[in-house]
């Protein structure tokens, strides 16, 4: 008798072997949420640990509980469906969209022809804590910042300039308080000058004492260098060493008290206003 098949052929003929289907890849971003296949455990991912055993994922539940688990394959679940994770991919850092001064940052800027309008400060430190929030900005105004040493060569500066329509002046004065000198010397300036400026006795002083990581600004005598006397009781030694603090201090309008914020924003809307 003849042996052969008595299936007639191939037994598995016809018939389609089905695969496992591979769980797929999820980046496990930071707070993503997730649940442990084999113990339940559901939390939001809240970091990574690297061991000996290979790569592990930090959950956090609810209620604040924290567990590790391998980063194995359909190890977690989404929505009941098993997933892999791993781990995201490292970006760049970003660019940021904010300038310091916490206007939207114009990215490709291209040199702009300068406004005949002009922003003037006091002294070189106001000059480089304007330029260092508001630089961005006044580059993409076409602002031009200029030091006038001083609010007494005010009167002098302005009738060479001639303040018009055209060519408005903006002023940002120190201690301008009621009934100060400083206020007097400001008055009647005509309609293209506008003056604005911060209660403070120095320019310095209107950095946040906690960006400087100091509880307050000390008082130092009337008659005494603001500047010399602040250094010599902070322990800052000269007063180029504390200057060298303070403007690296100052990253962002954050930095910065109120009421000069609200100054550079008027005096900026004021000599950016359409030029007829």
């Amino acid at each position: 008798m003849t042996t052969r098949n008595m299936y007639g052929g191939d037994i598995y003929a016809g018939h389609v072997r089905k695969q496992k289907q591979k769980a797929p890849e999820i980046a496990a971003d930071k707070d993503l949420v997730v649940e442990d296949a084999a113990t339940g455990f559901c939390g939001a991912v809240v970091g990574f640990e690297k061991t000996y055993d290979g790569l592990f994922v930090r959950l956090e539940d609810g209620r604040g509980n924290r567990r590790i688990f391998a980063m194995r394959e359909a190890a977690f679940l989404i929505d009941g469906k098993p997933v892999t994770l791993v781990r995201p991919t490292v970006e760049g850092p970003k660019k940021p969209t904010q300038s310091a001064s916490g206007s939207v940052r114009v990215e490709n800027l291209k040199a702009k022809v300068a406004r005949g309008s002009r922003i003037w400060v006091e002294g070189i430190h106001d000059a480089a804590l304007v330029e260092r929030v508001w630089g961005h900005d006044l580059r993409v105004e076409g602002v031009v910042v200029e030091q006038l040493e001083g609010l007494d060569n005010l009167a002098d500066r302005l009738a060479v300039f001639g303040p018009s329509r055209q060519q408005r002046v903006g002023v940002l004065a120190d201690h301008l308080v009621e009934g100060s000198k400083e206020t007097r010397m400001v008055q009647g300036l005509g309609p293209h000058v506008l003056v604005t400026g911060h209660p403070y006795i120095d320019i310095w002083q209107a950095v946040r004492p906690a960006a400087v990581k100091i509880k307050e600004w000390p008082t130092v005598p009337r008659g005494e260098d603001w500047k010399t006397g602040v250094c010599k009781r902070l322990g800052w030694g000269t007063p180029q060493d504390g200057w060298r603090r303070v403007y690296s201090a100052v990253t962002s309008f954050r930095d910065l008290e109120a009421p000069l914020i609200g100054a550079v924003e008027r005096l900026v809307d004021f000599v950016t206003e359409p030029e007829g």
